[in-house]
């Protein structure tokens, strides 16, 4: 059975994070995920459809498969997909979940959190040497 969508030309997709409220009850789990939406342009939108329709009906993940910027091979699990006509052709709508994307400020914050724990923990090592010292002089 086909399990995946593969981009198979054209430029990387663009992700857009999702805050719909329907939506967001696709990412129903126990971690924590980004749930985004892409646009494809093809010409099968609802074969594509009924391909995922099939896959989840047998309780397994569809995938979307595609080269990033780096043309290395990516996947994105695909939770919902619908496919409309527009105006350059037919155009299938795909809200996937990825990782979500680590901010570097927050990799900052994080990093001063860590320094003041190995702080801490050097201020207690001094503390037990100055009590095995007055342990070792007592006896």
């Amino acid at each position: 059975m086909e399990d995946k969508i593969t981009i198979i030309e054209g430029p990387p997709p663009v992700f857009e994070k999702v805050n719909d409220g329907w939506a967001l009850g696709l990412n129903e789990s126990p971690w924590l995920y980004d749930l985004t939406l892409t646009q494809v342009r093809t010409f099968n939108g609802p074969a594509l459809v009924e391909r995922c329709h099939r896959v989840w009906k047998e309780g397994m993940t569809m995938y979307l498969h595609y080269r990033d910027e780096m043309g290395i091979e990516e996947k994105a699990p695909i939770l919902a997909a619908r496919s409309v006509d527009s105006e350059d052709g037919q155009v299938l709508l795909l809200w996937t979940r990825q990782l979500p994307e680590v901010d570097e400020n927050e990799l900052d914050e994080g990093d001063d959190l860590d320094d003041e724990d190995e702080d801490d923990d050097e201020e207690e090592d001094d503390d037990e040497e100055d009590d095995d010292q007055d342990n070792s002089e007592v006896g």
